[in-house]
C-alpha cells in the first residue's frame, strides 16, 4: 500500500548551464522559506506516462533544495484501473461512466490506501489525477496538513456526470492545479485554482544529448536503420492519441515517398489496462508492412531509445484528439525535431513560438509531414525555433519554481 518510490539524487546546480545562474538563485531564494517542509506526491503508478517522469525529475531537486518530499503510489488492482480508465475517459469526454458498483469499487480502494497514510507526517500533500482523488475524504485529516490536487488532464469538456462524482472530492481540497486555464471544467469555483503548465527535464535519460553516432547505434539495435526516412508518435498507446489515425496519415505520405517508415513507441502502464487492446490492434497492421513498427517499454524501448526516435526522426508527429499537455511535444522540439501535432489540450501552447505545425485531420496531417519531409530549411528553422521555445519556458526549473511558490502560499495561509 501507498508503495514509496525510490528516486535518485539530481543537484539544482547540475542545470545553470542551461538556464543560468540567475534562475538557481531565484530557486534557491524560493526555497529558503520551505526548509524542512515535509511534501508528499501520491500517484497511481511509478512509470509509464508524464505524471512519473515529472515525479521522477522534480521530487530529487525538491529535496536538494531542503524540502523533504517522498513520491508515493496507491495499490490497486485490475478491476480499479479499469474503473480510473473509465473515470479518466469521461473526463476527457467520453459519453460512458460509472454504474453504482464501479464508484464504490472507486471508494473502496481509496479508502484502502487511506488506512496507510497518516496526514500529520506531511505539511503537504500533492495528489495527482483522478485515481487517488478521493484520498482526502477517506482520511484522517489534520487541520495543519495542506493538500492540493493536481489535474494533469484536459477536463474542459468533461462527461457531466463524470465531473459530478469526482467534484465533491476535489472541492475539499486547499488548492486545485490545472495546466491550463481552459482545462478547467465549467462551473468550477476558481477560487484557490492554480495553473501550472508541466515541464520536461533536460538531464533526463530520455532528454539529455546524445551524440548522433550513439543514436544511430541505438535504433539499428532495434532494427531501424536512420538512413532511410522515418517519422515518429511517442505516447502511451491510448484512442485519444489516435495511433490509427496517423497510420492513415503515414500510408498517405508514401504514396509520395515509398521509402518512409514509420515508429509507434508506447509505453504500457500499470493503470491502464485498455492499452493491451490498442497494442494488439497495432502489431495486427503491424505484420502487414515492414516499413511500419509498432515497439514498447516491454520490447526493450526505454528512455535512451525514446530520446533516439526523438532525436533522429524526420518528423514527431502527435496527433491527440484529447490531450493534458503532450509532454512529448517538448520532448522532440528540445531536440531540434520539427513536429506535427494535434491541434488538442496543451499542444497549441507549446508550439505557440514556432517548431511545427498545428492539424485538425488526417489529410492535414499527411500533408504537413510531407511538407518538412520535403524542404529541409524549413526543418531546420522549426528545429531551432522549437528549441528556444522550449528553453524560455518549458524546462523542469520553471515547473520546479511554480510549485515551490505554490508550497509557499500554502505554509503561509
Amino acid at each position: 500500500m501507498l508503495q514509496l518510490v525510490d528516486v535518485g539524487r539530481q543537484p539544482i546546480d547540475a542545470y545553470a548551464k542551461i538556464v543560468g545562474l540567475e534562475v538557481i538563485a531565484e530557486l534557491r531564494q524560493l526555497a529558503s522559506e520551505l526548509k524542512s517542509v515535509r511534501v508528499a506526491h501520491i500517484n497511481a503508478t511509478s512509470y509509464g506516462g508524464g505524471v512519473s517522469e515529472l515525479l521522477r525529475s522534480i521530487v530529487p531537486l525538491e529535496n536538494d533544495l531542503g524540502l523533504k518530499v517522498e513520491w508515493r503510489t496507491i495499490f490497486g488492482e485490475g478491476q480499479f484501473f479499469k474503473v480510473t480508465k473509465d473515470i479518466h475517459n469521461a473526463l476527457q469526454g467520453a459519453k460512458k461512466y460509472l454504474g453504482a458498483d464501479e464508484k464504490e469499487t472507486y471508494l473502496n480502494y481509496n479508502l484502502i490506501n487511506s488506512r496507510e497514510l497518516d496526514p500529520k507526517d506531511y505539511d503537504i500533500i500533492v495528489v495527482h489525477d483522478p485515481q487517488p482523488a478521493a484520498l482526502l475524504e477517506c482520511c484522517r485529516q489534520q487541520e495543519e496538513t495542506k493538500w492540493v490536487w493536481r489535474c494533469h488532464i484536459d477536463t474542459s469538456r468533461s462527461n457531466e456526470e463524470a465531473w459530478d462524482h469526482l467534484k465533491k472530492y476535489v472541492l475539499r481540497y486547499h488548492k486545485t492545479v490545472f495546466t491550463m486555464k481552459e482545462f478547467v471544467p465549467p462551473k468550477f469555483p476558481l477560487v484557490d485554482v492554480e495553473i501550472i503548465p508541466p515541464a520536461i527535464d533536460p538531464l533526463s535519460p530520455k532528454n539529455l544529448e546524445l551524440s548522433d553516432k550513439m543514436a544511430h547505434r541505438i535504433l539499428a539495435w532495434l532494427g531501424i536503420f536512420p538512413g532511410e526516412p522515418f517519422i515518429t508518435q511517442v505516447s502511451r498507446f491510448d484512442r485519444w492519441k489516435d495511433p490509427l489515425g496517423v497510420i492513415k496519415a503515414y500510408k498517405m505520405v508514401k504514396e509520395s515517398r515509398p521509402n518512409l517508415h514509420l515508429a509507434l513507441v508506447g509505453s504500457m502502464a500499470l493503470d491502464d489496462p485498455e492499452a493491451w487492446e490498442i497494442y494488439s490492434e497495432l502489431t495486427a497492421l503491424d505484420t502487414n508492412d515492414p516499413n511500419l513498427h509498432v515497439l514498447t517499454n516491454l520490447t526493450g524501448v526505454g528512455n535512451m531509445e525514446v530520446n533516439a526516435f526523438q532525436r533522429l526522426s524526420s518528423v514527431v508527429i502527435q496527433k491527440s484528439i484529447r490531450e493534458g499537455f503532450g509532454l512529448v511535444v517538448s520532448e522532440a522540439l528540445w531536440k531540434g525535431t520539427p513536429v506535427v501535432a494535434g491541434r488538442a489540450g496543451g499542444i497549441p501552447m507549446q508550439l505557440m513560438a514556432g517548431g511545427g505545425f498545428l492539424i485538425d485531420s488526417v489529410e492535414e496531417c499527411a500533408d504537413r509531414t510531407l511538407e518538412i519531409l520535403e524542404n529541409k530549411d524549413l526543418a531546420l528553422e522549426m528545429g531551432e525555433a522549437g528549441r528556444e521555445n522550449i528553453k524560455n519556458n518549458f524546462l523542469i526549473t520553471r515547473l520546479l519554481r511554480d510549485e515551490l511558490q505554490l508550497f509557499r502560499s500554502l505554509v503561509n495561509s
